[in-house]
């Protein structure tokens, strides 16, 4: 019965259209995006991913145990949970050594170099970091489409074990499921862009409070604090359910894309001030997994230098979370080469068509270049091998 439900869903996911959103923090929150509509077909996919792995029966995921954090609010751990409870984010040094990210730094500019058989982008000569030598890459930095969620670099990086360690000991359980997330660009001497503005916010429902989600980026470059990059708003994350009784009439709200995302007007930024919360730059070096509470208000900062920053989106949850619709769906976007937003259940599948000259850019086609070869360690992470079976 389980099959035939499975096969079902497949079979209707393949005979429609879905309207495919962005994540939250790909387009600024005042400007409603035309959304993409396209075909998936999980019949017929759009391109393989290369698995390494022997095949796995269904597995049975262990939830999070009793150690997952704000289980006990009193609870202490003596690494950067701690930091994490308090503050509402935590840095994790050296998750990745850092000879293996100065390697992840170099694939990404390759990426840039080689995209679609080279354009023009020269890492040596700032001069080509321009739009027409690239990918597009909006102001924030941000680089989600052209099949790069699917890079062979970005699951080698989802599967570094001092990432995925980070999460495992967030959740107390090794079962988890990752998000099919972007890379961030950032490019200060770039002059053919728009500014990017600060636009405070959570990406989590106002309506549930508690800890849901973590966030999470891997620094790949020197991060400094006029570098640009990530700004949490400290201990925030704490007065979350205190904020939204007390703004839940607010008058002229931000507009919001999916209910999974809060913006913060002027007005709750006063109050988060008059409460003693302080907005911090989060520093990192080449390696460092930065992590935060999805309650955590937080926003992009264009930097003052001229260093470039990079990074990779990275965020885990544990698979027993996710129904057994989710998996399909995420099983969907997997052999699609498709991307989700930060939300591991792939709650939302696509994004917004890529637009270069004002036109839809003929190079978005959702494809890697280099399609991964997939541990047994990064294929759990699909989430497939925890689709259930029947008998």
């Amino acid at each position: 019965m389980i099959r035939t439900m499975i096969q079902r869903s497949l079979l209707a996911i393949s005979r429609k259209r879905l309207t495919l959103f962005s994540r939250a923090s790909h387009q600024p929150p005042q400007q409603r995006p035309a959304t993409r509509v396209l075909h998936i077909s999980c019949v017929q996919t759009l391109h393989t991913i290369h698995t390494s792995r022997p095949a796995m029966a269904s597995i049975v995921p262990k939830p999070s145990g009793p150690a997952k954090i704000f289980n006990d609010l009193n609870a202490t751990f003596g690494d950067f949970r701690d930091d994490l409870m308090r503050d509402g984010y935590a840095v994790v040094k050296g998750a990745i050594p850092r000879e293996r990210a100065d390697q992840y730094a170099d694939r990404m500019f390759s990426y840039l170099e080689n995209f679609k058989g080279g354009l023009g982008f020269k890492r040596d000569d700032r001069s080509t970091y321009i739009e027409k030598n690239m990918p597009i890459i909006n102001e924030k930095g941000l680089c989600f489409a052209y099949g790069i969620t699917h890079e062979d670099f970005a699951w080698d990086i989802r599967a570094e074990p001092g990432v995925v360690g980070a999460f495992e000991k967030v959740f107390d359980t090794e079962d988890l499921i990752v998000s099919f997330d972007g890379f961030n660009f950032t490019f200060p001497t770039r002059t053919d862009m728009k500014e990017n503005t600060p636009w405070p916010h959570q990406d989590q429902d106002p309506e549930k409070p508690d800890f849901r989600c973590l966030q999470g980026l891997v620094n790949m470059l020197p991060n400094g604090a006029n570098d640009g990059g990530l700004l949490v708003c400290k201990g925030a994350h704490l007065l979350s359910g205190e904020f939204h009784k007390e703004f839940k009439d607010e008058k002229d709200k931000v507009w919001a894309w999916t209910k999974e995302w809060y913006g913060f007007t002027d007005a709750g930024m006063k109050w988060l001030k008059d409460r003693g919360c302080q907005w911090i730059k989060v520093e990192a070096d080449p390696g460092d997994l930065i992590v935060w509470d999805s309650r955590t208000p937080h926003y992009n900062q264009a930097p003052t230098t001229e260093n470039a920053r990079f990074c990779a989106y990275t965020c885990y949850m544990p698979a027993a979370d996710a129904t057994q619709a989710d998996l399909v769906r995420k099983k969907g976007a997997f052999e699609n080469t498709l991307r989700t937003t930060h939300w591991p259940n792939a709650a939302h599948v696509g994004g917004l068509t890529m637009m270069r000259d004002g036109k839809p850019d003929p190079y978005d086609e959702d494809k890697p270049a280099n399609p991964a070869k997939l541990s047994q360690r990064a294929y759990k992470l699909t989430g497939i091998p925890y689709i259930a079976t029947s008998a």
